[in-house]
């Protein structure tokens, strides 16, 4: 939190970016995917860049566990008496916790910009969004775990986040995509993120069943499997990693 708060182009970067996202494109999709499903574009935005935002800033910030190798400042971890798993756990604990800072100004531009957001309806994003977060890490963990070092990390990351705002529904539901594209949809990690979020979002409202694809269960089960494996295995990784260079 505190190397965050300093940062302050990461910051302004991590806030511009869903800034565009809900603002611009939500606005020019008024026009097409507004008039045609009847809802505001704007709030499916919304509900679409919150969950991915938090998805890439934990997995991203995961980028540093690399970083703490090549300076072996995680082999001065490992002195501590305390289990592996425990200090993975941690650092997947303080990037969730960023995360959720630069979610926080997602939803100040998401109110700001007209988004129908209450009290109650805040409220229950929270778990979601938790969910969404923990996933995140537990899949930059999994990811950097497995290379070399931090500019390979870079460098995939870029590779396996892009598609992910594409093939996720970030901005819209997906449905009745060509074969190859849909299953391919389906195996990324950040659409079942993105479901869970929008489908909490729109419970008990006429747009329901317009934003719903895999439903609520399903999504929430396959989050929270997708997240014991992704950290057990990112964690063994890890490990293995320390102690073979």
């Amino acid at each position: 939190m505190t190397k965050l708060l300093r940062d302050r182009a990461r910051l302004a970067v991590s806030l511009l970016f869903p800034l565009m996202l809900i603002a611009g494109l939500g606005s020019v999709l008024q026009s097409t995917v507004g008039e045609v499903t009847g809802l505001d574009a704007v709030a499916l935005a919304f509900t679409g860049v919150l969950p991915a935002t938090l998805f890439q800033s934990a997995a991203a910030g995961m980028i540093s566990v690399v970083e703490d190798r090549e300076n072996d400042f995680s082999r001065e971890l490992f002195v501590a008496p305390v289990s592996r798993l425990t200090l993975v756990g941690g650092k997947v604990l303080g990037e969730t916790c960023v995360a959720f800072v630069q979610a926080g100004g997602v939803v100040v531009f998401a109110v700001l910009f007209g988004v129908d957001l209450g009290t109650g309806q805040l409220a229950r994003l929270v778990l979601p969004c938790l969910a969404c977060a923990l996933l995140g890490a537990a899949f930059g963990l999994a990811t950097v775990a497995a290379l070399p070092n931090q500019r390979a990390a870079m460098q995939v990351f870029q590779f396996l986040i892009i598609p992910q705002y594409v093939l996720a529904g970030v901005l819209v539901p997906l449905r009745d995509l060509p074969t190859s594209l849909d299953v391919a949809a389906w195996a990324m990690p950040l659409r079942y993120a993105v479901g869970l979020t929008r489908e909490t979002y729109y419970a008990g409202t006429d747009g329901y069943a317009q934003v719903v694809v895999a439903g609520a269960a399903t999504d929430l089960a396959v989050v929270t499997g997708l997240f014991v494996v992704l950290l057990l295995a990112g964690a063994a990784l890890f490990v293995h990693r320390e102690r073979t260079r």
